[in-house]
This record gives structure tokens, C-alpha cells and sequence, in this order.
């Protein structure tokens, strides 16, 4: 049986070979390439045509969910699974509904890793038992549970795109800067600024952007 070819999106080198040195020690797997950002991934995905990629959302200033989606459009048939340092609670949802089979948190082990990917090949999905929980909560109408309600939690209503916008004005970006990034217009910027204030009940643009600042420094937590 041939091995599960596998690439890795994360433009973090040092853990991006670590990673490739825990995959590719598995028989089952051979890691075929790395790509750092998303126009390396999509050419390393179209020469390489892998089984699985594994994906880290924080590819510096690109939209790691944006990625995925441009991924299952050129191969529906990859298999994605995220690992990546940003809070599921925030992410899971959105990158499963973005095409990814899994979500796995940075900090686990590597047997967790491991095991994850075993589980998205064989056709199943990876969560962790908290995020399944909250998951089934959301669907069911459900009370959140305890723990996952903190004044972040409104942070779940944006869109990826709010939330992409979000993390920009979090690390410092104005309206000009983020409208040249996602090659859009400044009023279309502005638009989405104003449907953030609203989502979460921030009053001008300084409590957006402190709020924004906060959520951007408890991620790096």
C-alpha cells in the first residue's frame, strides 16, 4: 500500500521541520513538500497533488481559511487538517466549514497529532472532546458552556471576513493598509469596520481598535 502523501502549510520553518520529521518518521506517510505561504501552497498542491495537507491558519498576513478554500477548489478530494495556535473555540467551526477535516490545537502532543491525522484519512473528523461539545451545543440551542463565556465570545458572530479584518485592526492596521492587503476599497474597509462595531457592541472606532488589541494579545497567550 503506498504511503499518504502529505504537505504542510505553516510559515514558521523551525516547527514546520519538526513537524515533517514526526509525519515522515511513519511509514504510512512521506511528507512531499513545504509551502510557507498560500501561493506556495497552491503551486506545491498542483505539482505535488498530495493526499493530506496539514494547515496552519497564521500565514502572516494571509487568511490561512482563505487558503483552504482555494485548496479544496483546485482539489476537492484533499483531505485538510488544521493545526494551528489560534483558540479553537474560534476557528474550528470556521475552517470546518471552510473544507478542513480536523482541528488540532498546537500545543498538543505529537501522539495527538498523529493520531488526528490517522483519524481525518480515514474519512472521519478530528475535534477535541470540548469542541465537539460546544459544537453539538451550538446546533441544539444549547447553553455555552461556562468556561467558553467570556466578553471574546461576540467575537464569534463576524464573518471570516470581519474576523480577517478584526485581527488586522489588532495588529495595528488602518483602513488604507487593510484595504490594500485584500485588494479592496477603503469603503468597503470602512463597511465592514462598522458591521464589527456593531457585532460587538464596541462604541467608535478606539474601543474597536482596543478590543482588537486585546483579542490579538490573548492569542499569542
Amino acid at each position: 500500500m503506498p504511503a499518504v502523501s502529505v504537505m504542510l502549510v505553516d510559515d514558521h520553518p523551525i516547527f514546520s521541520k519538526g513537524l515533517a520529521q514526526l509525519i515522515g518518521a511513519q511509514c504510512m506517510y512521506k511528507v512531499v513538500g513545504e509551502a510557507r505561504d498560500s501561493a506556495e501552497a497552491m503551486d506545491l498542491l498542483e505539482r505535488e497533488k498530495p493526499d493530506l495537507a496539514v494547515v496552519d491558519l497564521n500565514l502572516g498576513d494571509e487568511d490561512g481559511l482563505e487558503t483552504i478554500k482555494n485548496m479544496k477548489a483546485l482539489r476537492p478530494e484533499l483531505v485538510v487538517l488544521v493545526l494551528s495556535m489560534h483558540d479553537e473555540r474560534y476557528y474550528a467551526e470556521r475552517a470546518i466549514r471552510a473544507g478542513a477535516r480536523g482541528y488540532i490545537m498546537k500545543q498538543e502532543a505529537g501522539a495527538n497529532v498523529l493520531e488526528a491525522i490517522k483519524t481525518v484519512m480515514t474519512g472521519r473528523i478530528w475535534l477535541s472532546e470540548s469542541e465537539r461539545e460546544r459544537m453539538v451545543n451550538s446546533m441544539v440551542g444549547a447553553e455555552p458552556l461556562r468556561e467558553n463565556d467570556d466578553r471574546f465570545t461576540p467575537v464569534n458572530t463576524l464573518s471570516d471576513r470581519q474576523l480577517q479584518i478584526f485581527g488586522f485592526i489588532g495588529k495595528g492596521l488602518g483602513t488604507i493598509e487593510i484595504a490594500a492587503k485584500l485588494n479592496l476599497s477603503t469603503k468597503t474597509i470602512d463597511t465592514h469596520k462598522e458591521h464589527i462595531k456593531l457585532k460587538l457592541h464596541c462604541a467608535n472606532a478606539q474601543e474597536l481598535r482596543q478590543f482588537a488589541i486585546e483579542w490579538a494579545n490573548r492569542r499569542k497567550d
